[in-house]
């Protein structure tokens, strides 16, 4: 591609469901944190340019002593300071960017094996829909309920997607779906969300079941499994 690509990896977040003293991104995965795991699936990426990494302020000389520096990164512009939620965090990295850059993907800190193949569909989907996403069929059957528990409705299988990381979307979309959430004081639990409130389209890229966000410590003990047979 003749394009700039440019990556954003959130890694501000606490996650409290790991019951870890240490936060997530810093946790060790075989012999390196979890974050230099994901970081490493950009770097070695032939079409990724820069990588920018968004962390507590408090946290960049961790991320620098810990994550970074060891292994000798590249691609890496810098650290972008994470803000109150997410949603501000992604801002404050596209902020961060330079004028030139013309796709952004945006890939969770620790969700550590994505893979190729996946990046460049949803780079490829990007050029022809302007957004795109990885996520992977429900293969449970999914009850809504209302406040009381009482079941509301039973959706269809065939139609529930869940959502992973990446997500691609032209630097000039994300940036407008970010402004406009901001002037209509408007949350989103990710971004494709936000660009959902523009009207514009969204294309779901299949993704794959190992592409495993490391929320718990379950999901830590199956994540050293898969990592030592990829090995």
């Amino acid at each position: 591609m003749n394009s700039k690509i440019s990556v954003l990896i959130p890694a501000a977040g606490h996650g409290k469901r790991m019951k870890s003293s240490v936060k997530k991104p810093y946790l060790m995965l075989g012999e390196k944190p979890i974050l230099s795991h994901t970081i490493d699936r950009f770097e070695q990426n032939t079409v990724v340019d820069e990588i920018h990494v968004i962390v507590d302020e408090s946290d960049f000389h961790i991320c620098c002593d810990e994550v970074i520096n060891p292994f000798r990164y590249r691609k890496i512009g810098g650290l972008v300071p994470g803000g109150k939620t997410r949603q501000e965090s992604v801002f404050n990295g596209l902020r961060a960017f330079s004028d030139d850059v013309d796709f952004v993907v945006v890939h969770d800190g620790v969700r550590p094996f994505i893979d190729d193949d996946i990046i460049f569909r949803c780079l490829e989907a990007t050029v022809e829909f302007g957004a795109a996403i990885s996520a992977v069929p429900v293969k449970e059957t999914i009850k809504v309920a209302d406040a009381d528990l009482l079941i509301d409705h039973t959706p269809q299988r065939d139609r529930l997607w869940r959502v992973q990381t990446p997500q691609v979307f032209r630097k000039s979309i994300l940036i407008e779906a970010h402004e406009n959430a901001i002037q209509n004081d408007i949350s989103a639990p990710d971004d494709a969300a936000l660009v959902e409130e523009l009207g514009l389209p969204v294309k779901l890229v299949m993704g794959s079941y190992q592409n495993l966000k490391l929320t718990t410590q379950e999901d830590l003990r199956f994540a050293e499994t898969l990592l030592y047979k990829k090995l």
